[in-house]
């Protein structure tokens, strides 16, 4: 799911300079880069000749991609079809592995895949399955009660017209099928607004996308995972795109690295583990030739932290967004 756009056959993937010099891929070393997509972080680590990469998708289409970094960096390059909260799954020597890299975004080629139906500019039956899922957006529009469309669209895009739009779909949906156009109509109706800086779709589309990939559980057991794979010393980085998945990541962060005061979920004696060192407490964003070139790059965050300790109780972080997980675990309508 890398957030790359493709301009004139070139890539650009988000804050690539700043990446890499927070990676440190100069002296060799083995990285995973989570969210392979069009393999911009890959192909940029792969340049350094000691260096190793794993990548992972679970979107089975970028093999094409794949294909092609294995032909020309064979040994040193490896890419496996899994969800990248399967890290754990992956054989590798420990004492090797530099950093693990996320970049939660989409791909330009997989938004404009009117297959996957993941943008409200797609056609026909909706999707949005990016891999290795269980249902589609159809299901979802189609079984999903009312009261649960609500908080999905409520919680995982935060729209204020959740009641009103869910209404008119519910309404619709007991005499038609509900396909892209149809849903996007749907929400224009109600949201009639002419000059607002996002698309009146954009909030729905978004809580469709993360309930259908179930990106909350995702994100909380990658990172979770990821920590556990990573030797002392070793860097997690993640790129986000939205407030949601960047308030996640920066809780994991600074929750772990700092000492806090006695927290009601996780013993006394476990309030003092330090997971992270953080150079940075604010994120990286693009600059302006960066925004200028790649305009969805607007609203990439850039955090990282260095892995200092082995000691670990992620009770606390699991139970501060169990609200999300416990929405993305609603069951269809029988």
């Amino acid at each position: 799911m890398s957030a790359t756009i493709k301009l004139e056959n070139k890539h650009f993937p988000v804050l690539l300079n700043e990446l890499i010099s927070i990676i440190s891929p100069l002296y060799g070393g083995t990285f995973i880069d989570c969210t392979f997509g069009q393999a911009g972080y890959s192909k940029k680590i792969l340049e350094k000749k000691y260096n190793k990469v794993i990548a992972i998708d679970r979107d089975k289409d970028v093999y094409l991609y794949a294909k092609e970094l294995e032909k020309k960096y064979k040994k040193r390059f490896c890419f496996k079809n899994i969800k990248f909260s399967q890290i754990n799954n992956i054989k590798i020597k420990s004492s090797d592995l530099k950093a693990i890299i996320f970049d939660l975004g989409y791909s330009i080629n997989q938004i404009k895949d009117l297959n996957k139906g993941l943008s409200f500019k797609s056609t026909g039956k909706l999707n949005m399955k990016m891999g290795l899922n269980d249902f589609s957006c159809h299901e979802v529009i189609s079984n999903m009660t009312e009261n649960n469309l609500i908080k999905i669209f409520k919680f995982f895009g935060d729209e204020k017209y959740s009641k009103k739009i869910v209404r008119k779909i519910i309404e619709i949906r007991k005499r038609k099928i509900i396909n892209t156009e149809d849903l996007t109509k749907i929400i224009n109706s109600i949201k009639r607004f002419k000059n607002s800086k996002i698309d009146n779709s954009t909030k729905v589309f978004q809580a469709l996308r993360i309930f259908v990939n179930k990106e909350i559980s995702e994100l909380i057991n990658g990172l979770i995972n990821a920590f556990y794979l990573l030797p002392i010393g070793g860097v997690i980085a993640v790129v986000t795109f939205h407030s949601l998945e960047d308030r996640i990541v920066k809780f994991f962060f600074r929750n772990y690295s700092e000492i806090k005061n006695p927290s009601r979920y996780v013993p006394n004696k476990d309030n003092n583990i330090r997971c992270f060192k953080l150079q940075n407490n604010k994120p990286i964003t693009p600059n302006l030739k960066e925004q200028k070139i790649n305009p969805p790059s607007r609203s990439a965050k850039l955090r990282f932290a260095t892995k200092i300790s082995n000691e670990s109780n992620f009770e606390e972080f699991k139970q501060k967004f169990k609200y999300l997980i416990d929405i993305e675990n609603l069951q269809f309508d029988k």
